[in-house]
């Protein structure tokens, strides 16, 4: 069993920071790939960053220049360090990580999500 445990959401005014931290836990091999994904109220659940083992970076085109995802692999710990933050950046933010454990290979798992919330 793989566990994610999310921190680093909140409040905060147009134009700030905030910093996600994601570490998970378990029966880890090795990790593929480290993600982070966005929910805003009454739409899909979409893509931000993700980052790969071999370190292979993906962002979404609306937080490109603006938000940053890098990996510890020695902790097994993603973060999304987000700057010039929106309004429309406001959603709950969930972890994602693909695994490798003793059981499985490329297995999916999610954390519970962080709200992240940008108004004035």
């Amino acid at each position: 069993q793989v566990q994610l445990v999310e921190s680093g959401g909140g409040l905060v005014q147009p134009g700030g920071s905030l910093r996600l931290s994601c570490a998970a836990s378990g029966s880890i091999i090795s990790i593929n790939a480290m993600g982070w994904y966005r929910q805003a109220p009454k739409k899909q659940r979409e893509l931000v960053a993700r980052v790969t083992e071999d370190g292979m970076l993906t962002y979404r085109d609306y937080v490109k220049g603006r938000f940053t995802i890098s990996r510890d692999n020695a902790k097994n710990t993603v973060y999304l360090q987000m700057n010039s933050l929106e309004p429309e950046d406001t959603a709950v933010y969930y972890c994602y990580v693909e695994v490798n454990t003793d059981r499985l290979l490329g297995a999916g798992y999610w954390g519970r999500g962080t709200q992240v919330t940008v108004s004035s």
